[in-house]
């Protein structure tokens, strides 16, 4: 079954000098939360931005993805630790998501968990979304 999510978002003002507010998303579990041009491009401020939330999303995301296919060959992980960091070029655009996991998973060696993070990597559903127009990466390291 699909399923569909929605946030929703005002904006005041020009690009650069404007303002907007993540006013509501469908789990009602965050916001509200303010981004702007200077919080994309410059430095944060309080606020967040669209590349801040493709990160988490994709980190999220990722981490599902590993952990089934970690727990489908029979070596569930204890404890899986995602950063995603988005690049945003102003001008250009999204240019990039690197995902670094480290992994505590008995019963795996290093190779097996940097093959597994890896194809977790192709599968993931964000990354999917994201594949052919962002350079993906992942690193992957054993605790």
């Amino acid at each position: 079954m699909a399923t569909e999510r929605r946030a929703a978002v005002t904006w005041n003002g020009d690009l650069l000098h404007g303002t907007g507010t993540i006013t509501q998303v469908t789990s009602e579990a965050f916001g509200p939360l303010d981004v702007s041009w200077p919080s994309r491009s410059e430095e944060p401020d309080g606020r967040t931005s669209p590349e801040e939330l493709i990160a988490a999303a994709h980190a999220s995301c990722y981490c599902m993805a590993l952990s089934a296919g970690l727990a489908k060959a029979g070596t569930p992980p204890d404890e899986l630790s995602v950063t995603a960091t988005v690049t945003f070029v102003p001008g250009t655009g999204i240019t990039k998501s690197a995902l670094t996991v480290v992994g505590r998973v008995p019963g795996v060696d290093e190779a097996g968990f940097v093959a597994a993070a890896q194809a977790a990597k192709d599968g993931c559903p964000v990354s999917q979304a994201l594949a052919g127009n962002v350079e993906l990466s992942v690193e992957a390291t054993l605790a």
